[in-house]
């Protein structure tokens, strides 16, 4: 099919460690095995406006620091709300997160946000505690591909 009929998967995230970025890899890898789909891969600070304007679909993947997502995340969304809240209202979304610890303070915090954004979770969130299992890039890699799938079919 032509570029020009994809719909686009953007996928953001930040790595200090390397960990979250094959993370990320592992989910544009799943996504890429969907026709008719273009992936934007960025890390956070270098994600555009433009960017999450013409997406039809984004991954959000950050390593937990403190209890919180990372900083460069969160630049993310202060650069983007004001311009683009009103304009992707209902733009389904998923979320993955690398921690040392529990990692569940960074899902409700991207949460929050998002929820002002009105977007629309599509998949259950996922957390990796500690280093990445095989079985966790497999999850990981089966979630970009049901984003791909779902905004391909138009189901979401």
């Amino acid at each position: 099919m032509e570029k020009f009929n994809q719909k686009i998967i953007l996928v953001i995230y930040h790595s200090q460690g390397g960990t979250v970025k094959k993370l990320a890899e592992t989910f544009v890898q799943g996504a890429s095995k969907i026709e008719n789909i273009q992936i934007i891969f960025k890390p956070a600070k270098d994600v555009l406006l433009e960017d999450l304007l013409c997406c039809q679909g984004i991954a959000i993947g950050s390593p937990e620091y403190f209890g919180y997502m990372a900083g460069l995340i969160k630049d993310f969304f202060d650069r983007t709300y004001e311009k683009a809240e009103q304009i992707t209202i209902g733009l389904p979304y998923m979320i993955f997160v690398c921690a040392g610890n529990d990692g569940r303070g960074a899902i409700t915090q991207i949460e929050r946000i998002v929820k002002g954004y009105h977007w629309k979770k599509v998949y259950e969130h996922f957390r990796v505690v500690g280093v990445p299992r095989e079985e966790d890039f497999a999850h990981v890699e089966e979630m970009g591909q049901t984003l791909a799938a779902g905004v391909e079919a138009g189901i979401y």
